[in-house]
């Protein structure tokens, strides 16, 4: 039996896809203790872990950080310094009693990272995202405001890197934070088909597909095509978007589903036609199941979850993470982007890609690479081999 550590930042996002492999781990009768917060207990004791929750060691701001990573990287490196060490002698003490073989932590949870080095326990990164060197980050081009946040943020950036150094943690630059070499296990939930440049990456990087639970694959006959439309969990302030694809799908030769995420968007919205259905939140997976067409922020579970059931896509990434997951559907002629959000171009993106088979085959394609890829199976068995290193 293994000890295995899992460590991962409060966003949904970089949880979910842990959540199967910390099920198929505890199945094989390892024990996994998740190092998490309290929104996201219920779900991985579920998976059967010992869930700790870190919320106090938060400094105050909003808890789930899928905004923050993308849009203030100052503002998310003082969040993981804090935290790192108000965590640290706690966290330290536990793990040294605990003893694990591995430590998995997110890519982003850089505490996870660091404990494992100062420890010198193996670690393994887990990649909700694509993978990450110098040559896969020059695709992710950030927006003007994002580079002006930044440049406004090196200097609370270095403080920060000079006060872990103070404490003990190996970081000259924030580098160290973000990068991992070709000598570091990293587990990525994607293919090698659909990773950019997944040429410059070695076999330390396991792509494994995405990582979904298994659930009975529904299939219903449709007279009409199914438009599903969702910018994720985390922007919610849409309501003008809203209103906009609700004017596109009206009178059109389809049905769809809306998740507009919030009650005020929903209010927003008004009556409807018979032919829209619209929600705070749907069961995701389980429309896809039913979608011929997907408008999507480019999130990577979403965009991962699309692709497995083999659904094109109309991209609107709102950030530059999501932006260079719409840039490689792009490349691989699996979507099209949208132009603007008026309700003729959005009505016409949607036509295009349902009308043209080609952004489904090629779809198709890239959802057979991820089938083979393994998903949470493969993960666990990565897992477990870094132990044995």
């Amino acid at each position: 039996m293994s000890r295995i550590a899992f460590f991962c930042i409060p966003a949904w996002g970089h949880t979910n896809p842990t959540v199967e492999v910390v099920r198929q781990l505890t199945a094989m009768g390892h024990l996994i203790r998740y190092y998490s917060f309290e929104p996201f207990r219920e779900k991985l004791e579920s998976a059967g872990a010992e869930v700790i929750c870190c919320d106090e060691a938060l400094p105050p701001q909003p808890k789930n950080l899928d905004k923050k990573v993308g849009r203030d990287f100052a503002a998310l490196v003082e969040m993981v310094t804090e935290t790192t060490l108000t965590l640290e002698e706690k966290v330290c003490r536990e793990l040294e009693e605990f003893r694990p073989n591995v430590i998995v932590s997110d890519s982003v949870c850089f505490w996870g990272k660091l404990f494992a080095k100062k420890l010198g326990i193996p670690y393994v990164c887990s990649t909700t995202t694509f993978a990450f060197n110098q040559q896969s980050a020059a695709r992710m081009k950030p927006k003007t405001g994002e580079l002006l946040r930044s440049l406004l943020g090196m200097p609370r950036i270095s403080r920060k890197m000079a006060l872990l150094r103070r404490h003990g943690y190996p970081v000259d630059q924030v580098t160290d934070l973000l990068q991992n070499d070709n000598e570091t296990n990293t587990i990525v939930y994607t293919s090698r088909a659909f990773q950019p440049m997944a040429e410059t990456f070695s076999e330390r990087y396991a792509f494994v597909g995405p990582s979904l639970p298994e659930r009975e694959e529904r299939v219903t006959k449709r007279s009409r095509p199914l438009v599903y439309i969702s910018l994720g969990t985390v922007i919610h302030d849409r309501k003008r978007f809203c209103k906009n694809c609700a004017a596109a799908l009206t009178g059109m030769d389809a049905d769809a589903v809306l998740s507009v995420g919030t009650a005020d968007n929903l209010e927003a919205l008004g009556s409807l036609p018979s032919n829209i259905r619209a929600e705070e939140r749907v069961d995701q997976l389980a429309v896809l199941q039913q979608a011929d067409v997907f408008l999507t922020h480019c999130g990577m579970n979403s965009a991962s979850e699309a692709i497995w059931y083999g659904v094109p896509t109309v991209l609107d990434p709102q950030q530059s993470e999501e932006a260079a997951v719409a840039a490689r559907i792009e490349e691989l002629g699996m979507g099209l982007r949208l132009r603007a959000e008026t309700p003729d171009d959005i009505r016409k993106a949607l036509e295009t890609v349902l009308t043209n088979p080609v952004y489904k085959e090629r779809t198709e394609r890239i959802a057979r690479s991820f089938r083979e890829a393994g998903g949470a199976k493969t993960a666990a068995e990565y897992i477990l081999s870094c132990c044995e290193r």
